[in-house]
């Protein structure tokens, strides 16, 4: 084993708390690369690891979405070198499934619905897990160079990391799957990182009306500067809300970005007759959407989910950063706090009462 040790983030068993811990980092393979951590979101998805929506196997080093420099390459690496800069992706690409084939990266059967891999990295000896193969809240990452995309030098580490989940998910979703165009309605339900990413991505796409919603008037200031033209809070009434600002329809497009049936079926009844709702949340197995035959008829709604953007991550997160570089894409209001890797218990805190947008971890 290598003599490489570092401090990360482990949830030892379903229901403890996220506690610091050194572990022991093996020596990298062929094809394998080690990243310093240099700035970590915290994710829903990491907060759904530990709640209970998901049920990884432990113990589990938290993180997925994550920006470093590389400090070691395995033989026969090409995609990257010492010192770049990189973006880590959790849904790294084979290119080689029939899904790769097809042009759906996105779907590769050797990533997709991963919720945490084995890789070699050990805790008082035993072997540990990493979330969505990557385990980002941690000092450094050992991940094959699949898991890693190049970013210019000059864009900060802390926005970076924002394109590995929340950005290229909310991006990805009103331009890849919803598609949205200009003068389109579109309701974007959950402000967290990647709702508010949603909000952007719709005003940019020319949508005439951004209807956000949230279960607190907080998210308020933080939906408007992301360019929302409507906030509202959810309640009970909400499809009638809706219909209300959009000449009694319903809007053009639902994005929902919690991963509750509750919020889906909302969205769905949000939505216009031929509109089309977009699932961006990931929820939990045993959380059903009940929807009557006659209404899926009659509705003539479409309802489908949105898997990391359906984007292709190399060529997506480029082409996003050098959107941030040009001054075209604004992250600024995205980070509301910047912290430690101890603080990120209290950081899953806020995000449970719904406070905030992204807490990036600066290592």
């Amino acid at each position: 084993m290598s003599s490489h040790y570092m401090s990360g983030l482990v949830v030892r068993a379903e229901g403890t708390p996220a506690r610091i811990e050194e572990l022991r980092l093996p020596e990298i393979g062929p094809g394998q690369v080690r990243v310093r951590i240099r700035a970590a979101g915290v994710c829903h998805s990491d907060l759904s690891m530990i709640n209970g929506t998901l049920r990884p196997p432990h113990p589990l080093i938290l993180g997925h979405e994550a920006a470093g420099e590389v400090v070691e390459t395995g033989e026969h690496v090409t995609r990257a070198a010492v010192g770049d800069r990189v973006v880590l992706n959790w849904q790294p690409a084979c290119r080689n499934c029939w899904f790769c084939d097809h042009g759906e990266p996105w779907l590769c059967s050797t990533s997709h619905g991963v919720a945490a891999l084995e890789n070699g990295i050990t805790l008082d000896g035993a072997p540990v897990h990493v979330t969505l193969g990557v385990g980002a809240l941690a000092e450094q990452v050992v991940i094959p160079e699949n898991a890693v995309v190049r970013v210019p030098p000059e864009l900060d580490f802390d926005l970076a990391a924002l394109l590995g989940c929340a950005v290229l998910t909310g991006t990805g979703a009103v331009r890849n799957t919803a598609r949205v165009q200009p003068g389109e309605s579109v309701l974007v339900i959950g402000l967290g990182g990647v709702g508010l990413s949603v909000v952007a991505a719709a005003r940019a796409a020319g949508a005439a009306q951004v209807i956000a919603v949230d279960v607190t008037e907080a998210k308020k200031s933080l939906a408007e500067a992301a360019g929302a033209t409507d906030f509202v809070v959810s309640s009970e009434n909400l499809s009638k809300e809706i219909r209300s600002r959009t000449d009694k329809r319903g809007a053009d497009h639902a994005i929902e970005c919690v991963g509750r049936a509750s919020t889906i079926r909302a969205a769905w009844r949000a939505t216009r007759t031929g509109g089309q709702v977009t699932v961006v949340g990931m929820g939990a197995a045993d959380d059903m959407v009940q929807l009557s035959a006659l209404e899926i008829f009659s509705s003539a709604r479409t309802l489908r989910a949105s898997v990391y953007g359906q984007a292709d991550t190399d060529v997506a997160v480029p082409a996003l950063a050098r959107d941030v570089l040009d001054g075209k894409l604004t992250l600024d209001h995205l980070i509301t706090d910047r912290i430690r890797l101890a603080d990120v218990p209290a950081a899953f805190d806020r995000m449970a009462r719904g406070e905030g947008a992204r807490s990036v971890v600066v290592l």
